[in-house]
């Protein structure tokens, strides 16, 4: 009967964890890391590509596959997808949750 004034709809672009984990194991998708290189070298998700939001260019997104974003916290990932997105690039999704939550899952993070 009543609405949650706080709730927002389920956003189609933003991967759950469950989903992101099976994405980055089958390697369905590339996985792109928005956060500064001095970040992405204190740890980042194997096989993912660094390219950060302070120069971020959706032309330089890989094509031919998924792309998934990622930051430390979602907000960065989330611009990203709004350029991406405002670009054309319709294969383009985010993990809300970002390295902050991955490692808190457990999730792989390469040096």
């Amino acid at each position: 009967m009543f609405r949650n004034l706080f709730s927002r709809a389920p956003d189609p672009s933003e991967l759950s964890l469950e989903t992101f984990a099976k994405t980055v194991r089958s390697g369905e998708a590339t996985v792109v890391d928005v956060r500064e290189p001095h970040e992405f070298a204190t740890g980042h998700i194997p096989g993912s590509v660094n390219l950060p939001l302070s120069r971020f260019d959706p032309r330089d997104l890989p094509m031919g596959i998924l792309v998934v974003l990622i930051c430390q916290a979602g907000g960065r990932s989330r611009n990203a997808l709004a350029k991406a997105h405002a670009a054309g690039r319709a294969d383009v999704k985010h993990y809300a949750g970002g390295m902050s939550q991955w490692r808190m899952q457990g999730g792989d993070v390469a040096v």
